[in-house]
């Protein structure tokens, strides 16, 4: 099982050595429509800690030509679109307030994000002449609520004694990879209403010492049965990963997918060893658009899925990790792909088509290590 919730795994997970070299980041994805055209658009808001233990008065920023290691809470908020932006705000560990037991909550100034709600204002000017801000000018605010419904569940590879162990680079756990938001944005001078019907939410987080090579995020609970002929109400998929790193030992090139079908679960995550997953997949662009394929196979089923996104849409979502190093300039990040996902069954004379499902408003990722 995995669409399982457990809040426990949303709690700040910055501990022990993660303190001193570790992130905790949360992160939320929707789709939005203008006040006054109806036009939709697609937003995101990320709360990300950085190096508790490395605090200072202000916030420590690692691009800066001395290269320290970072500290801080940064609020990352944005929209995709031809018009897509990304902006930081940095907060110094004296002025956050974390309560780092589920249910989790961070908050500084007006900035709140916990299990049902989310609150905050982004106001960046100047960034051209600030990298070490990694960021564009811009203003955003927001104040949403959160209604987390279907959940991914990585199982014990996320779990107490794995957490303890420190055994993975990165760990990942989505409480929400279908999650309804309501409330309203304003981003750069204009409204938006967001409505949880079609706001085809998204909730995760992922923490650790540093981030995997190559970086893989395709998820949508947007999508439309062409054998039913009908939206999927109680549906979603989620694949992530690339090359995660067990005790500091790259795996070979392994991907978490899953697919919530109006109640069934189709699990393709490498490490439930029962499940015998195998995964191929490839990245590819041209002048106009980016590509993921993705083949994933257990002893029960296949699932084949194929995204476009349009580069216009996109942008280059930046991070540093708590080493100071900012291993990526060219992840791709996006939030309304389009593509298809193929589900079949395995029987005793081959496989059988399940249903081939259109996805829309797709969350997407693809980067790797400029290194």
């Amino acid at each position: 099982m995995f669409n399982v919730h457990d809040i426990t795994r949303d709690a700040c997970m910055l501990r022990g050595h993660l303190r001193k070299q570790g992130y905790d980041w949360w992160w939320h994805s929707f789709t939005a429509h203008n006040a006054l055209t109806g036009e939709e658009k697609p937003f995101f808001i990320e709360f990300f800690l950085c190096n508790p233990a490395l605090a200072q008065d202000k916030p420590v920023l690692g691009q800066l030509p001395d290269r320290p290691k970072p500290s801080y809470l940064m609020v990352k908020a944005g929209c995709w679109g031809e018009d897509h932006c990304q902006l930081h705000r940095f907060f110094a560990w004296k002025d956050v307030n974390v309560h780092m037991d589920a249910p989790y909550s961070v908050q500084a100034d007006d900035c709140l994000a916990c299990e049902t709600r989310l609150k905050g204002s982004v106001h960046v000017a100047g960034s051209q002449q600030h990298p070490e801000w990694m960021c564009d000018d811009g203003d955003m605010s927001w104040d949403l609520t959160v209604d987390k419904q279907i959940a991914f569940n990585v199982g014990y590879g996320a779990s107490k004694p794995m957490r303890d162990a420190e055994a993975f680079d990165m760990y990942w756990h989505a409480e929400g990879m279908k999650t309804q938001y309501s409330g309203t944005v304003v981003c750069n001078g204009k409204t938006y209403t967001v409505t949880p019907e079609t706001s085809y939410g998204y909730a995760d987080k992922n923490w650790g010492c540093d981030f995997t090579t190559p970086w893989v995020w395709l998820s949508s609970n947007h999508l439309f049965s062409r054998r039913r002929n009908e939206w999927l109400d109680n549906s979603a998929f989620d694949i992530g990963g690339g090359r995660p790193k067990v005790f500091h030992v790259a795996l070979d090139r392994r991907l978490l997918g899953v697919f919530w079908y109006e109640g069934e679960e189709f699990d393709f995550n490498f490490s439930k060893l029962h499940l015998v997953v195998r995964t191929q997949f490839s990245f590819d662009e041209d002048e106009d658009a980016v590509y993921w394929h993705i083949r994933q196979e257990n002893i029960h089923a296949v699932m084949e899925t194929e995204i476009t996104c349009q580069k216009k849409d996109m942008l280059w979502i930046n991070y540093e990790a708590p080493n100071g190093i900012k291993h990526f300039h060219r992840l791709w990040n996006g939030g309304n792909g389009q593509g298809t996902v193929r589900l079949y069954r395995k029987t005793i004379s081959g496989t059988e088509l399940i249903d081939e499902v259109d996805a829309y408003n797709v969350g997407c990722e693809y980067g790797e290590y400029d290194e």
